[in-house]
């Protein structure tokens, strides 16, 4: 669709249950070279939860080239069927019968990279969220769950590796050195879990015996050059499979596990069932071309589709508004999971910066939904943070609400009672009640009502009373001006002057949990203290709501070297910040009289830093550019860039002594690729970044700071150090920047996601020069337009991870944005669509740079495809 027309809107209540059901679909794939051909057996019956409607069969089609198509044998000529755009109809059909089609289509020519599609040689699949109707003709939606046996063909020689869902259960050779192999997936499941791989790939095999006894075999594959970077991955496999028996009681069910690396790819991984197809970012890990941050990633994400066999496969969604009802429950679970793997307090403080700097803004903006969307135009716009994010958040608050006890039985008794079903929101929230007994009708609002809620506090303290009066309010978003009260929980502590946490009833508890429900309550605690106590509101960040409580400066540094809870000491840090921020950008105040306030806090925390690295290099972390952004209306891009350059670089001077202590003391001579070794690579970073700082604003000793990264340059122990060290010189504009750029280029020029890192370094250097630095990168020979990474790594990183070059004065952020857009639109326009979420602080900004950005989408709107004509229209 290119004529600048919106995809017709499908609503929630719109919601009918399918006409027809699939018991069994048998498809047989030949691939050739140029086209491959599908022909699809399907087992049709009446759904009787259906309507009443004649039999009319309706099935979902793009791009197929229709060859053949039968009703129980019975040829159908033109006549008997109507194809229209998008649609297969047949007429007259009997009850139950089996309709046969054949179609050709040209996987070598889909850079949508949805349906089947080939990348570097091999073929392979995406099918979430409606892609299988690019393979052949079917009722392409979630409820409509079938058993799939499917056998591929194929030249033996180019495509030795031929995969399907389920379990093998045929091979051999045909004439003229082909092959075939045959795959059986016992367990129904809708289309979109539907999996295919063709290809000569290596392949890293081991094994996991289940609680029950059972053998599965582990496979996984990628290309033969990277055979080496599959071990994190598997490693953290057998993790997950272990604790997803231990915590929640799932137990893997088929013969095998299969997991394919994939280069061209839209979305991190996809959990297809038995055959789970990833990203290369999300599963190849090596200490020499990966860093720290990208060896959790792939923890986590190799996590998240392991547990999407239950969370999502098993029992799955009845349509696509209840999309959260897998993903933001699974997100919870490897959330969960990480928590137990690494350090429980970093890992939230992570989760939690993320939710608030990412997913509040969509909840604030021109892109808010509710996690259960009430219509969408097209559904791939929705796989958002809101849904994710804050989806997992609702589970979250589920999990506190219940008590781990009670969350486990009603998790239970959610698989046991949905095992091969697909069902929505509601249901999962049922089984909650059902379990505890609690009544959530008023909590389930977090499901349809948009936006982040705002929870003002108050308190007074009298006769060793302490009152605290919340106020709960939800801001008007797209489509919802009227908000009701929701039910949100809120975990506290009171701290005396000394830091210690007061007993708050008469068993000596010293934290709760109150639980706000209407607009405005007040909570009363008995507590033994002279003095007003000091709240830690929100422990754990119990609600993904925002805060308002009038913080004195002397109780957010009692909360940061005191409090017992991680996501509260962080909360503080970022609040001093926050507020020495403000006075810059707003009171003109310099930020050389920031200091005195901030280092004697930061010594402190510095000070403590080897009792968690990891952790004190979070609280040592200033908030992102974005971040300040999102605090000041209008945004100023340039004023809030100019603060902080200021602030970081003076901190980096003030603390100099202190930063380079750490980068001594924490340097390791060779690779550890543990906890407490990535804390103090995580630290030793920060340590450089505030030197680099200062470095670049000519201050502190420049040549020693050189020196000390171009050694991590010449000798590297790891990709974090490296790449930490490039990113350094090249951000601060140091002596030696541009020729470390054409070295790092020159060594890793034949690994991609290296290449990557490479080019988002420079999309990520500040300034308004530096689009025409992106111009340049989009020119280079390893740039790829069809490789979703290499697109995202500099128009992604410049649009959402560089606000002084985006938000150029001149406008030309704007410029060099929609020329990407339409180009990419006309390649792959859901990457396209993703992208142009950059694009919905557009009514935040201040006039002048509000117009420009305005004018440069409304020119690119007219001819935008229908996933970016939707994003487009809800931003402008």
């Amino acid at each position: 669709m290119r004529d600048g027309n919106p995809a017709p809107v499908t609503r929630l209540t719109d919601y009918r249950p399918p006409a027809w059901l699939v018991d069994h679909t048998r498809l047989d794939v030949d691939l050739r070279d140029g086209h491959a051909t599908v022909t699809a057996e399907l087992t049709v019956r009446r759904n009787p939860a259906g309507d009443d409607r004649p039999g009319e069969l309706v099935l979902d089609g793009e791009h197929l080239e229709l060859l053949s198509l039968s009703v129980d044998d019975r040829p159908l000529g033109e006549p008997d069927y109507r194809l229209e755009e998008g649609r297969l109809t047949v007429p007259g059909v009997p009850e139950q019968f089996t309709l046969t089609s054949k179609v050709r289509i040209h996987p070598e020519s889909n850079t949508a990279l949805e349906g089947l599609y080939r990348s570097n040689g091999m073929y392979c699949t995406q099918c979430e969220a409606e892609g299988f109707r690019r393979i052949t003709f079917f009722p392409d939606r979630p409820d409509v769950l079938s058993r799939f046996t499917t056998t591929i063909h194929a030249d033996r020689a180019a495509y030795p590796l031929l995969l399907s869902n389920g379990n093998p259960v045929d091979s051999g050779d045909e004439e003229g050195g082909r092959h075939f192999a045959t795959w059986d997936d016992p367990f129904p499941k809708p289309c979109y879990l539907f999996a295919l791989v063709a290809g000569d790939l290596a392949c890293l095999e081991d094994s996991f015996r289940t609680a029950s006894g059972r053998d599965v075999a582990l496979r996984l594959y990628a290309e033969h050059r990277d055979l080496d970077k599959l071990g994190h991955a598997m490693d953290s496999l057998k993790r997950a499979m272990a604790w997803d028996e231990q915590v929640f009681g799932r137990e893997y069910d088929l013969d095998i596990f299969q997991v394919v690396a994939v280069s061209h790819f839209n979305m991190g991984a996809m959990e297809n069932k038995g055959l789970n197809i990833f990203n290369t970012s999300c599963v190849l890990a090596h200490p020499a071309t990966t860093t720290d941050a990208g060896f959790e990633r792939v923890e986590s994400v190799v996590a998240h589709e392991y547990f999407h066999n239950w969370s999502g496969n098993r029992v799955t969604c009845r349509d696509w508004f209840q999309l959260s009802l897998k993903e933001g429950f699974t997100v919870f679970r490897d959330q969960e999971f990480s928590s137990d793997m690494n350090s429980r307090a970093v890992t939230r403080v992570e989760n939690v910066d993320f939710l608030v700097n990412h997913q509040f803004p969509e909840d604030q903006g021109p892109m808010a939904h509710p996690v259960r969307p009430s219509e969408y135009q097209k559904i791939d716009n929705f796989y958002t943070l809101t849904v994710y994010e804050k989806g997992s958040e609702i589970v979250r608050m589920q999990h506190e609400l219940l008590g781990a006890e009670d969350f486990r039985r009603a998790s239970d008794l959610y698989f046991e009672r949905f095992d091969g079903q697909a069902v929505t929101c509601d249901d999962f929230v049922a089984c909650m009640e059902e379990v505890s007994g609690l009544d959530l009708s008023q909590f389930k609002r977090w499901y349809s009502q948009a936006g982040t809620p705002l929870v003002t506090a108050s308190d007074r303290f009298a006769d060793g009373e302490y009152q605290l009066t919340l106020r709960q309010e939800t801001p008007p978003t797209p489509g919802q001006s009227d908000k009701q009260p929701l039910m949100i929980p809120v975990k506290l502590a009171l701290l005396d002057d000394q830091g210690r946490a007061l007993p708050l009833d008469d068993s000596g508890a010293t934290e709760t949990v109150v639980i706000l429900r209407d607009s405005e309550q007040t909570f009363r605690f008995p507590v033994a203290t002279d003095r007003i106590p000091t709240p830690s509101l929100l422990r754990g960040f119990s609600a993904p709501v925002s805060l308002r409580y009038p913080f004195k400066e002397a109780q957010l540094i009692t909360l940061l070297a005191h409090d017992s809870d991680g996501f509260c000491r962080w909360d503080a840090a970022q609040r001093l910040y926050f507020a020495a921020l403000a006075r810059i950008i707003d009171d003109g105040e310099d930020a050389a009289a920031q200091l005195d306030r901030l280092t004697p806090v930061l010594e402190q925390v510095i000070q403590r830093a080897g009792e968690d690295p990891a952790e004190a290099a979070l609280l040592l972390t200033l908030p992102t550019e974005t971040a300040v952004g999102d605090r000041h209306t209008p945004l100023r891009p340039q004023a809030v860039h100019d603060a902080l350059s200021a602030l970081r670089a003076g901190l980096g001077e003030a603390l100099a002594a202190s930063w380079w202590r750490l980068v001594e003391e924490l340097a390791e001579p060779e690779y550890r690729a543990d906890g407490e070794a990535m804390g103090k690579r995580r630290l030793r970073q920060v340590a450089l970044g505030y030197l680099s700082a200062a470095a670049g604003a000519g201050r502190g000793d420049r040549d020693k700071l050189v020196a000390q990264l171009q050694g991590m340059l010449d000798a590297p122990t790891c990709m974090t150090e490296e790449l930490g060290a490039l990113r350094a010189l090249v951000h601060n504009q140091l002596p030696g920047a541009e020729p470390a750029l054409a070295a790092f280029a020159q060594r890793w020029r034949d690994e991609a996601l290296v290449m990557d890192q490479w080019f988002a370094v420079q999309a990520t250097v500040p300034g308004a020069d530096t689009v025409a630095r992106a111009e340049g990168l989009l020119a280079h020979d390893a740039f790829e337009w069809t490789l979703p990474n290499r697109v995202r790594a500099v128009v992604g990183t410049l649009v959402n991870g560089n606000p002084s070059a985006f938000h150029a004065p001149d406008g030309s952020g704007y410029a060099f944005f929609a020329r990407a857009l339409k180009k990419l639109d006309g390649i792959n326009p859901q990457i396209a669509a993703r992208l142009a979420n950059g694009a919905a602080r557009l009514q935040r900004l201040e006039p002048a740079l509000a117009e420009q950005l305005s004018a440069a989408l409304r020119e690119l709107r007219p001819a935008a495809s229908a996933n970016l004509a939707e994003v487009l229209d809800r931003i402008l």
